[in-house]
Formats: structure tokens, sequence, C-alpha cells
């Protein structure tokens, strides 16, 4: 395999796992508190993650706590648990919508902290992908139904993932992936804890030892968690910012494929047009990309 095509490798796994998670994890959803759930899919991957440290041989031993904090408590927790709340108080068309302004702002952050530029061919592949996604997606209606406190919240997601994901192609010049993953998902794991108590009433813990929602949570923490944000960090470190934010538009697509090959969903003109707007968007970063030296990434920044 070429060099050069790892991180997209990567990076469109990782996209692909985030995009099919509704459809496998229904039942989860469905079932568990969403900040229960978020704290049970963050302690089950840091398990997995964990042990695979120790198999390898990575140590969990750090100095530059001040990254790994901004990775588990900005990227993992707020970002995930604002998509949450944000959906909630909105809708889900919202949601999809104003999430996939993440690789926008992760490209205006990769500019400001890691001082990468964007060429013309990088925008106008993003571009691309992004008019593909609001085809897919579409405008929401002006029913009235979206509260404000919902947009606000979603965009504190788009925005904290955004920046989450440069932070962590920042530290991946100091340590490996599998390091940022382990460590950034401990600490999203202690912060999340404390909703367990609040959320306890709200559901029955008993449910969880059913079959189907007991495989939806381990799926969601394995697969979507440990395995997605890993080859998510994996890719960051071997892609440029501006090429790496393109992939998060495959989600959309993986996920509408998903939902009509296990849930019988109806897949309109939209989406293959749009789709077609965002392999065309993901086929020109690949060309646009040029060859990474990850040491190459700046390094300035130290424990404070």
């Amino acid at each position: 395999m070429k060099s050069s095509m790892k991180g997209p490798i990567y990076l469109s796994i990782a996209a692909g796992i985030w995009g099919g998670m509704y459809v496998v994890s229904k039942y989860a959803l469905y079932t568990v508190p969403p900040m229960t759930l978020l704290f049970l899919r963050y302690f089950i991957a840091s398990i997995i993650l964990t042990l695979i440290c120790f198999q390898k041989g990575e140590s969990l031993r750090v100095k530059h706590w001040s990254l790994f904090v901004q990775v588990g408590a900005i990227g993992y927790l707020l970002s995930i648990a604002a998509q949450f709340f944000g959906t909630k108080y909105s809708s889900a068309h919202l949601g999809a919508l104003i999430t996939t302004l993440s690789p926008l702002f992760l490209s205006l952050f990769a500019m400001i902290l890691l001082k990468e530029k964007l060429s013309v061919k990088q925008g106008m592949a993003m571009l691309a992908a992004f008019i593909g996604v609001i085809i897919i997606v579409g405008f929401p209606g002006s029913d009235g139904k979206s509260m404000l406190a919902g947009k606000i919240i979603l965009l504190i997601a788009a925005i904290s993932w955004g920046y989450y994901s440069v932070i962590s192609r920042k530290a991946s010049s100091i340590y490996s992936p599998l390091q940022i993953s382990t460590i950034g998902i401990w600490i999203a794991t202690f912060l999340s804890f404390p909703a367990v108590f609040i959320e306890w009433r709200q559901w029955n813990v008993h449910d969880l030892f059913d079959w189907p929602i007991l495989v939806s949570v381990c799926y969601i923490g394995i697969i979507s968690t440990a395995v997605a944000f890993h080859c998510w960090n994996v890719g960051l470190k071997l892609t440029p910012s501006h090429q790496a934010g393109i992939y998060f538009f495959l989600q959309p697509v993986v996920g509408s494929l998903l939902g009509w090959l296990i849930l019988d969903e109806h897949l309109s003109l939209s989406f293959f047009i749009g789709s077609l707007f965002i392999i065309f968007g993901v086929y020109q970063s690949i060309k646009a990309e040029e060859p990474l030296n990850p040491a190459s990434i700046q390094t300035t920044h130290e424990a404070k």
C-alpha cells in the first residue's frame, strides 16, 4: 500500500463507522440516557485501548497533559455531548447539517494553530463535498420547531470537533495515535462519570443486559469509539488537516446506504447527486495531497 493512501484509508474507515453507527446502535440510543451512554462507550473503549497499549508496549506516561486534556474534554466529551443535546433541542435533520461544518472549523484552526495553508484545490474539494452534504441532507424547513438553543449547541459541537482534530494532529508529532486515543478517552470517561448518577432514575439498568442492547452498547464502545477514534487519529497524523476534514463528509453517504440496506429506507435522487459531489471532493482531495512528514508539524508547544 502506498504510504500516501494510508491516511485517507484510516480517515474513510472512521467516517464510515460513524456514518453507520445510528443504524447499528439504535437499540442503545433509544434505551440508555445520552450521557450515561457516553460514559459507557468511553469506559469500554478505554479498557480495550489500554489492553492494546500494554500488548504493544506503548507507554501511558506523558508530559504534555494540556494537549490530552483538550483532546479528552473538548473533542471526546464536549463535542459528542453537544451533538447529543443539540439534536435533542432541535432536530436530527438540523444536527446532521450543522455538524458537517466541523471540517470547515478544522481547516480554520489548522491555519491559526498549525500555520497550514489552504490551497485553491483543497478549498474547491472541500466546497464540493460540503455542497454534496447539503444536497443529501437539505436545508431545514422554516417550521419554527428548531430552537435557537439547539442550533447554538450544535454549532459548539462542530467547533469543538474541528478544534480537537487540530490539537490531536499537533500532539501526533510527539505521541502515537494510540497514546492520544487511549489517554484522551480515559479523560472523557472520568469527566462523563458524574452524569451516570444524574440520569440514574431515567432508565432501567437491567435493560442493559438484554441481548440487543448489550450488543449495541459494546458495538458503540469498541467499534464506534475505540476503533473509529483511533483510525481518525492515525489519519490525522498522516494527512494534512485540510484534506483530513473532507473525509468527515463521507458519514451521511455511508449512513444513508446502510439505512437503505438494513432499514429499508428510501434513497432519493438527491442522495445520488450529493454523493457524487462528495466523492468528487474526496477524489480531488487525494489528488491535491502533498507528501507529509509528521516531524514537520510544529512542536513549539510545551506543557504549561
